[in-house]
């Protein structure tokens, strides 16, 4: 049987179910191998019936004396299903709820193997199991899948059980195995004492014990890491493989790059300093610079790369930098044109609500005017690439963004574009160089394995003067204390407010969880009717976003009320403190991006974070962001509490789901890390199903 096959075109019964596999994430007969358990039973102790005590979880096997379903009249329960199992020692009753069906396969003077749970029920307390598990033993020499033993529990989702699993699962293994073949080096296997993939495979379903399955697990996940790692080595190498790049003059610039950083209004923090010699560095070498810079909000990556830019613009190169949103497409623009247009460098935006269309003909780039605001303008591309910096967002990637002589590539907030859309963008110049940079906090275990392909730069430092935003977890009975303070601030020191709510509409399955629109109206009629409150959330237009966040900057609301489309590019100087409510349900690396609202002017600012949480790991979660201000941390504390599938809130945001790994364990990233460096240069060596297994796993958990 080919494992590669899809679901979809297995046999007639195997089809009824693909659409519910699908939701597992079982698209081939492959997947099944690698949908692992959650957690295992034990059922393992096999006792003679005469030998069980009440309360004992045990497994029971023997012959059916009867088997019969009673109707229940006036109860919940609407049939009873009872069978009298026999093993020479004695009898017990096995008792199921509303299956009538199990009379068709549990049959009198059958064998049957039952585990569960056996205690005394009923008026009479008869010693009895509720709803074991069984199966039918056809002969003496079958092997139980479902009891006596581990029994694997697995992910499941309506109309596909764990039981259903484990039956499709131990066919495929059985009937497979002789495809299943060892490929890491024997040399491996034996320096961590990894055991065979076959075998892993084999323990993982269907352990001998639980010692057994954590070293299978082990070994599945070493696996996941390992093929990760030789993912990035493999880009790496097609990466440094291209054709040569173009390399900037850093040296003969050097003079003029460094009067541009002394005339900033503030001093570069070492590591902005050290981030940037790395850039320069990348720019000044015939391969092109894939770098990685990560930095908290507020850390000044945007000056590091309008330095980079600057580079560029001196060897005559034009630079690009495309954002996710409009909002942090407008903020990049206007801050990149007030460090750089007095330089002379020519910056243009491009942005879904200013596009180059209609403008085909003109021979420059044009300083228009907005109608509804006669004060601001923005620069439009022209279509012969007269410009030396553009700005904006997915719209860059449209034909008529035309380039002439393309050298650096910059992509904020890179894990919202996907590989192609990278792709694209590079391909508007000959082979430039990219750096890729993100506010996400990214744990250094996750970066390790994620970014293996980047050179990476850390922002770890705020800028000089930054005050601390003081943190505070706010419990239900302070809510009204912490609007009056709000208020009193607003009054006595002009502040502005961010009040954020995680939804847009009421949820109908978390009613106690406030949505936007309507604290929007009870905060503007009943709590702070005396001041001004704006409102911003997803669905609103970008023009409608574009005028709430002009009114709120110059000062015309004292509240904005939003969802979490606030969490990046909006700079308001005099916000100074940001309201969170169910702070809980968003990861800590997403609340410290929201918190990084605040903070951006010279007063002291404050975070509040709201929640009706009642749960413990949720109070130990959210104290933490009153002691611990670096992002990187928080993400690495996340990490452990929860887990990578929560660490950004509800969207994991280009966190590859692994399947047996965990991000968290350092020894087992190291070792795979170590391993695929070792095995990499020989990689050709070993047999085509190595490079079979790295693809499926690519396409299981690539980050792209």
């Amino acid at each position: 049987m080919d494992l590669q096959i899809p679901i979809s075109k297995g046999n007639r019964s195997m089809k009824m179910y693909a659409s519910r596999l699908e939701k597992l994430g079982i698209l081939t007969f492959q997947d099944f191998l690698y949908h692992l358990p959650s957690r295992y039973e034990d059922f393992s102790i096999i006792s003679k019936i005469a030998e069980i005590q009440p309360g004992e979880t045990v497994t029971i096997q023997g012959q059916v004396l009867d088997m019969k379903s009673n109707y229940m009249r006036g109860a919940r329960i609407k049939t009873m299903q009872k069978a009298i199992v026999a093993d020479g020692t004695g009898s017990i009753e096995l008792t199921w709820f509303n299956q009538p069906f199990l009379t068709k396969s549990i049959l009198t003077n059958s064998q049957i193997s039952a585990s569960g749970k056996a205690d005394m029920f009923g008026r009479n307390k008869t010693l009895s199991m509720q709803s074991p598990e069984y199966e039918i033993l056809y002969n003496d020499a079958a092997k139980p899948i479902h009891t006596g033993r581990l029994i694997p529990v697995y992910p499941e989702t309506q109309g596909v059980s764990s039981k259903w699993l484990r039956r499709q699962i131990y066919n495929i293994l059985t009937q497979n195995m002789r495809q299943i073949q060892e490929y890491l080096p024997e040399n491996l296997l034996k320096r961590y004492d990894f055991m065979s993939f076959p075998t892993a495979l084999q323990e993982i379903h269907y352990p001998k014990n639980l010692e057994s399955a954590q070293k299978a697990r082990e070994r599945l996940a070493f696996d996941e890491l390992f093929l990760m790692q030789l993912k990035s080595n493999q880009r790496r190498a097609a990466w440094k493989e291209k054709q040569k790049g173009l390399p900037f003059e850093i040296e003969k610039f050097q003079t003029k790059i460094y009067e541009c950083i002394n005339s900033l209004p503030f001093k570069l923090t070492s590591a902005q300093q050290n981030a940037l010699d790395n850039i320069l560095n990348d720019l000044s070498l015939d391969k092109p610079m894939n770098r990685l810079l990560q930095g908290d909000v507020g850390s000044g990556k945007t000056i590091v790369a309008a330095m980079g830019m600057y580079a560029a613009y001196l060897n005559g190169y034009q630079s690009v930098i495309m954002a996710p949103t409009e909002i942090l497409a407008n903020q990049h623009y206007a801050t990149i044109s007030k460090l750089l247009e007095p330089l002379d460098v020519k910056v243009a935006l491009v942005t879904g609500s200013k596009k180059p269309k209609g403008i085909r003909n003109q021979e420059s780039g044009i300083r228009e005017k907005n109608k509804k605001d006669p004060d601001s303008s923005f620069m439009i591309p022209d279509s012969n690439g007269d410009y030396d910096i553009l700005v904006g967002t997915h719209a860059l990637l449209s034909d008529n963004v035309k380039l002439k002589n393309l050298g650096l590539v910059i992509i904020d907030e890179q894990q919202r574009f996907g590989v192609e859309q990278r792709g694209t963008i590079r391909k508007k110049g000959n082979n430039p160089h990219l750096l890729t940079m993100t506010a996400t906090p990214i744990p250094r275990t996750v970066a390790l394995t994620m970014y293996g392909d980047l050179e990476l730069s850390y922002l770890n430092e705020m800028p000089h003067g930054r005050k601390r935003v003081k943190t505070w977890l706010v419990p239900p009975e302070k809510r009204d204390g912490a609007y009056n303070w709000i208020h009193k601030q607003i009054k006595d020191t002009n502040s502005q407010v961010f009040i954020v709510c995680p939804f847009i509409e009421p949820s109908e399955t978390m009613q106690t969880v406030k949505a936007v629109n309507q604290e929007y109206e009870r905060l503007s009629n009943t709590i702070f009717p005396d001041l001004r409150l704006g409102l911003l959330h997803g669905k609103l237009k970008a023009k409608e976003k574009e005028t709430v966040l002009k009114e709120f900057r110059e000062g015309n609301f004292d509240i904005l009320v939003a969802t979490p489309v606030v969490e990046v590019g909006i700079d308001i100087p005099n916000a100074t403190i940001i309201l969170i409510e169910a702070s809980e349900r968003f990861g800590l690396a997403q609340l410290h991006q929201l918190r990084g609202r605040v903070g951006r002017g010279d007063k002291q600012s404050y975070c509040l974070l709201f929640t009706e949480s009642k749960s413990s790991q949720a109070f130990v979660r959210l104290k933490s962001m009153e002691t611990i201000f670096a992002g990187a941390e928080l993400a690495e504390l996340d990490l452990k509490l929860r887990g990578a599938g929560n660490l950004y809130g509800t969207a994991q945001h280009g966190i590859p789901k692994l399947k047996a790994a965990s991000f968290s364990d350092i020894n087992l990233i190291q070792k795979a890390k170590h391993a695929a460096d070792e095995v990499f240069p020989h990689l050709s060596a070993y047999s085509s199903l190595q490079q079979k297994l790295m693809d499926t796993f690519d396409q299981n958990i690539s980050p792209d």
